[in-house]
């Protein structure tokens, strides 16, 4: 159980106040995450880490010298939003560009995607290496779609040694690009992990059974079998990662012998004393081994190896000094110049321009801001169920996110609406907002698509049944945009497109807005029901495929809710006109 904290929805800005103020003399908080207590020299190349919160040391345990020099925190499970990658990433870009490292899952590619795409934009060369270690997840003629889980951390080292040494931008993504090309991962649980203000886990392992290739965000394993002995599941996790090795004629390695959260050094060691003597045995030289709690899941009780092929560049960089709150390696001298940097204020971005809208669109944004508040209160009331959809074959966090991205665009909707914008900019705000706030896939896309439907919105009349076809529309090519979902794959995908195809049917045939949304709202949440049947091709739910089937999609799912109750709003707002 996770049992201390205040407030479940406030945990993870409770661990960064803490965290920052246990370690002031490494990190100081920017907004998004944190950075290194004092500045690198100018030139050096940026590293910047990133993810959910939850995996303590990683992510942010390793900002320091030698090691990453900034870390991106997500909620809980939950990637973080593309605002705080840009907010990290321009903190601590010092003129040679900033390489975002990151595990391969939709929300964290979107995310950090779009704060690249940003960054370039200002003039900053940034980059996403994206580790993909984990080999139970996809095959190895897929080994772009496997998740990155404590691979993450080689990763990393590797690449932060780089640019401490004075890599240049290309060359500190070639070591890092390599060093992922070269690791494997393999893990297994024994228990599921608690979120805070949960009383049961997001899943359990029936007693006297491991589950074989678990993710670190809570996903159970792809497979179970009897729980072996400490000696059996050292051959178990050596022999499937051997079969695995890269070509690269290497016999040594480094390794990591991971604890996930809930099991000890102690198991650990006993484990570690079979994988060693096996590994011997293969005839691979083990190199500077770590074991021990490197990439954690809250207390989730399992463990995983982690292999990763040197050559002599590669161990050079892993056994570099590094000096960060919870890994320190050798000794990191620190350049004079280095120590001396001031902090420097970052430029201020430009304010907003507030441009009134006319009555009409002032009485849009009015019913925009009344379905939002509609959305936040139902996601508010349904996050338990969503979360618990979400934890069959995902990580749980779905509702959650839910939760904190409606509540954060009904506040940022309500503030713009005061000043007397029309819908376009209500959307705008309340988009940002929900994508700041929610993280991870769902947040990235309810983002984009409420902007989106808010472009196509007039602020100098009514909307017209027209407006909400182009809206939906709209968001429909944006969500498709970012996460290259297409019907068929187990995501809101499924509903959405049943959703703008219906509505778009209702309104050529003449139907007026409200009557329209409703029927395509049914519509909607039919698909949605339907996805059920189907086995996901994309998201973290795809290693779980078979684990999803006969449950529907939680996106699909929530966003059936959402667009029922939408209509729900447009149809008392017609009782109101007509008292």
């Amino acid at each position: 159980m996770t049992r201390l904290y205040d407030d479940p929805a406030t945990f993870t800005e409770d661990m960064v106040t803490g965290f920052v103020a246990a370690h002031p003399s490494y990190v100081r908080q920017v907004p998004g995450g944190v950075v290194r207590a004092k500045r690198p020299r100018r030139g050096k190349v940026a590293v910047v880490t990133g993810g959910g919160s939850g995996h303590y040391p990683a992510f942010c345990g390793v900002v320091g010298p030698g090691f990453a020099d900034g870390s991106v925190i997500g909620n809980i499970f939950t990637s973080p939003s593309a605002d705080d990658a840009y907010s990290v990433g321009r903190a601590v870009d010092r003129g040679a560009g900033v390489v975002f490292s990151f595990g391969n899952y939709a929300g964290d590619n979107m995310n950090f995607g779009l704060a690249v795409e940003r960054l370039e934009r200002e003039g900053i060369r940034a980059h996403n290496v994206v580790v993909t270690d984990d080999v139970a997840s996809a095959p190895a003629a897929e080994q772009n779609k496997r998740r990155g889980v404590v691979g993450d951390f080689v990763v990393f080292k590797v690449a932060s040694a780089a640019a401490e040494e004075g890599y240049d931008f290309d060359e500190v993504i070639r070591v890092a690009e390599h060093a992922n090309a070269r690791t494997r991962s393999l893990g297994v649980a024994f228990d599921g992990c608690t979120l805070p203000g949960q009383d049961h886990p997001l899943f359990e392992v029936p007693e006297g059974r491991m589950g074989l290739g678990l993710g670190i965000h809570g996903e159970p394993g792809v497979s179970e079998r009897e729980l072996p002995s400490a000696s059996e599941l050292a051959k178990i996790l050596v022999d499937g990662l051997l079969a695995e090795a890269p070509e690269t004629g290497s016999r040594r390695v480094t390794a990591i012998l991971n604890g996930l959260g809930a099991t000890k050094y102690e198991e650990l060691f006993v484990v570690w004393g079979t994988v060693s003597r096996l590994l011997a045995e293969a005839g691979i030289e083990v190199v500077a081994p770590e074991v021990g709690e490197l990439v954690t899941s809250l207390d989730m009780a399992g463990c995983s190896l982690t292999l990763t092929w040197l050559d002599d560049e590669l161990e050079r960089l892993w056994q570099a000094p590094a000096d960060s709150p919870a890994y320190r390696k050798g000794n990191v001298e620190i350049a004079a110049a280095d120590a001396e940097v001031e902090d420097e204020e970052l430029p201020e971005l430009p304010e907003k321009v507030t441009v009134v809208a006319p009555a009409e669109g002032q009485a849009t944004s009015a019913t925009v801001v009344k379905a939002l508040r509609a959305i936040a209160d139902l996601l508010h009331d349904e996050e338990e169920e969503l979360g618990r959809l979400d934890a069959i074959a995902g990580d749980g966090d779905h509702g959650r996110g839910m939760t904190r991205g409606s509540a954060a665009a009904i506040a940022a909707a309500e503030e713009a609406a005061a000043k007397g914008v029309g819908p376009a900019a209500v959307l705008v705000d309340a988009g940002d907002a929900w994508a700041a706030k929610a993280g991870g896939t769902s947040g990235v896309l309810w983002g984009a698509a409420l902007r989106s439907f808010g472009d196509m919105l007039p602020d100098h009349r009514a909307a017209l049944p027209g407006d909400l076809t182009s809206g939906a529309s709209a968001a429909l090519a944006s969500v498709q945009r970012l996460g290259r979902a297409e019907l068929g794959d187990k995501t809101l995908v499924d509903a959405m497109v049943p959703f703008v195809e219906a509505l778009r049917r209702e309104v050529d045939g003449g139907a007026s807005g409200r009557e329209a949304w409703a029927r395509a709202a049914e519509v909607a949440t039919e698909a949605a029901a339907k996805t059920a049947d189907l086995r996901p091709r994309t998201g973290r739910a795809r290693p779980l495929a078979e684990r999803s089937v006969g449950t529907p999609d939680p996106g699909a799912t929530s966003l059936a809710l959402a667009l029922t109750r939408i209509g729900e709003v447009l149809a008392g707002d017609r009782k109101d006109e007509e008292k």
